[in-house]
């Protein structure tokens, strides 16, 4: 075969990033342990590991930018490659979710003596679904409208309403968070109130990391979008930011309806 056959792939330059990721990481890793244990300077390397964390997926993510709008590499068939990967990647969030909601089904399906055969457990004060928590399913539910719309706008060449979109997108997707936070402050128990408490923050609590994740994912695309990154047929890394909101959207409506109402 001819050294100079073309193909559609992108075989990708070496990169220091994966490698100092993995050790930024392991860092973070370290760090919290020290930390959570008392170790002197625990809190120190849990900070620099975050922040070397923080530097390398910005640094890396600006390459990758790089090569799909600057540099051509992006064509259909990797294109492809992404959609599958990150169909894939969400795929295995499922089972992430799942996880927590097998605890909480298990528990609450058939509560133990220790918890006074009810569920809610006896001593626990639950909140009150059709407050906040309903508000907050209102609020991220008008936001995968608005990036959707976002989406169509793309499509169809309108720049100026896909940036409106997709920016109040992001600030819906900030709202529900600072609500979130309110929340826990005022929650009457905590994570250490039993399983009620440790079910309900990790299962909330994961998805509030995964909104505050899609938040940083959809405001990189709002800049790209402002920067003309993005055309109707070549803007994968705004749906791959649009897809993984919508997971996050269903998931809420999964916890909304089993721990906020059912469970209560």
């Amino acid at each position: 075969m001819s050294a100079n056959f073309v193909h559609g792939f992108h075989l990708v330059t070496p990169s220091p990033w994966p490698f100092v990721t993995a050790l930024s990481a392991f860092m973070t890793t370290i760090g919290a342990a020290a930390y959570m244990h008392s170790f002197k300077s625990g809190g120190l390397l849990l900070a620099l590991g975050l922040v070397l964390v923080a530097t390398s997926m910005g640094l890396w993510w600006r390459d990758v930018v790089r090569e799909s709008t600057f540099q051509g590499f992006h064509s259909f068939i990797v294109q492809r490659g992404l959609r599958y990967g990150m169909i894939l990647f969400i795929a295995s969030e499922v089972f992430f979710f799942v996880a927590f909601f097998w605890a909480f089904f298990h528990s609450s399906l058939a509560p133990s003596v220790e918890l006074g055969a009810v569920w809610p457990p006896k001593g626990i004060e639950v909140l009150n679904a059709w407050e906040v928590p309903l508000l907050n399913t209102v609020i991220l539910l008008s936001s995968g409208a608005t990036v959707t719309w976002s989406h169509h706008a793309i499509i169809s060449g309108d720049r100026k309403g896909a940036i409106l979109s997709l920016a109040l997108t992001v600030t819906l997707a900030l709202i529900f968070t600072a609500l979130q936070a309110l929340e826990y402050i005022e929650a009457p128990f905590t994570i250490a109130d039993g399983v009620y408490g440790s079910t309900f923050f990790l299962a909330t609590g994961f998805h509030g990391f995964h909104v505050i994740i899609g938040t940083i994912f959809l405001a990189v695309g709002l800049i790209r979008l402002i920067n003309y990154h993005f055309t109707k047929f070549h803007h994968f890394g705004f749906e791959a930011a649009a897809w993984y909101f919508h997971f996050v959207d269903v998931v809420w409506l999964i916890l909304f309806v089993s721990i906020y109402w059912w469970g209560a």
